[in-house]
């Protein structure tokens, strides 16, 4: 391992989790929601406050991405984690080569009726971000004919959440080769993204796996970290149509989330190799949302500036005005 002497960010984070109390355990449930047998993971519930339903990114991966990285949000509501469909130990979905985001942001408020939840926050990361901005919108299209007062989302945190178009993805890879050194950037610049247009999980996960120490802006941080393996062909049957077909949910968002005016906490780390400026675009066009820039962070601030970010995120969620 790094000495965390020689990298501030493992410095702080390693501060940080010394500070945490023990985390609490998770209970996983199996959840039948669309015609599919979900994984469902839930911290303890806490009386009086509403559940964080909390989703991951990176397509080919389950909800360990964010486990146990976001525990400190447990002290003081319930977190709902689970494996989207046919990733981890979730059903793999009929049809599955005909896979969609779409479909897994339909997922969230059927989870949602299905766990008897009549309103949650919801946070998402990465293409996590994505997947929650499609299921507010079908939450808030269900909720325009619904005699139901109570609103199913009270507020939502996207934290380094993809763009709203596809327009980030094509200077990725520049991005991330001219983060990288040395063997690492040797190893990312040996493999061409264009490839990520087929729905080869062998490769997908191999990219995924090269471009990994690039979402860090601390190179030595990123030594100390394992990539994930992804082995999910659902997500990548998902990840190489958005590659290939580009994806445009301006018009989506625009008229379901900017006149439901659900409070939003836009965070992202300002050294992230996905740039600021898409979370800036997302922000405007959603309406009612604050961005809150996380300095020397990249892709995953809980990691890499975990003190601002929860400091941000506990303050949100419990309604108070952030600086």
């Amino acid at each position: 391992m790094t000495s965390p002497a020689n990298s501030p960010a493992l410095a702080r984070y390693l501060a940080f989790r010394r500070s945490l109390p023990p985390r609490p355990p998770l209970e996983r449930r199996t959840v039948r929601v669309r015609g599919i047998d979900f994984a469902v993971y839930l911290t303890p519930a806490i009386d009086g406050a509403v559940p964080l339903l909390c989703v991951n990114g990176g397509l080919l991966f389950d909800h360990k991405l964010l486990w146990p990285a976001l525990a400190p949000l447990a002290t003081s509501r319930q977190l709902i984690f689970y494996d989207q469909r046919g990733r981890g130990e979730t059903g793999v979905p009929p049809g599955m080569q005909a896979s969609r985001i779409e479909f897994d942001g339909g997922d969230i408020p059927a989870l949602r009726v299905a766990l008897g939840i009549p309103q949650w926050d919801v946070l998402g990361h990465s293409w996590g971000g994505g997947i929650t901005m499609l299921g507010a919108a079908a939450e808030m299209e269900a909720a325009r004919s619904s005699v139901n007062a109570v609103p199913p989302i009270r507020r939502l945190v996207l934290v380094n959440a993809v763009g709203v178009t596809g327009d980030w993805l094509p200077p990725l890879h520049e991005a991330g080769l001219a983060r990288l050194s040395g063997a690492a950037r040797d190893r990312l610049a040996a493999l061409d993204p264009a490839r990520l247009a087929d729905p080869d999980l062998p490769y997908h996960a191999e990219y995924a796996q090269a471009f990994f120490p690039a979402w860090f802006a601390d190179q030595l941080f990123a030594a100390n970290v394992n990539a994930p393996l992804g082995n999910s062909a659902t997500g990548a049957v998902i990840a190489a149509r958005l590659r290939r077909q580009g994806y445009d949910w301006r018009d989506r968002l625009g008229e379901f989330l900017r006149d439901a005016a659900i409070p939003t906490l836009v965070v992202h780390g300002a050294a992230d190799v996905l740039p600021l400026s898409e979370a800036e675009r997302t922000a405007a066009l959603l309406g009612e949302a604050q961005v809150v820039p996380i300095a020397d962070a990249g892709h995953n601030p809980f990691w890499e500036a975990p003190d601002a970010f929860f400091a941000a995120v506990h303050t949100f969620l419990g309604g108070a005005p952030l600086p």
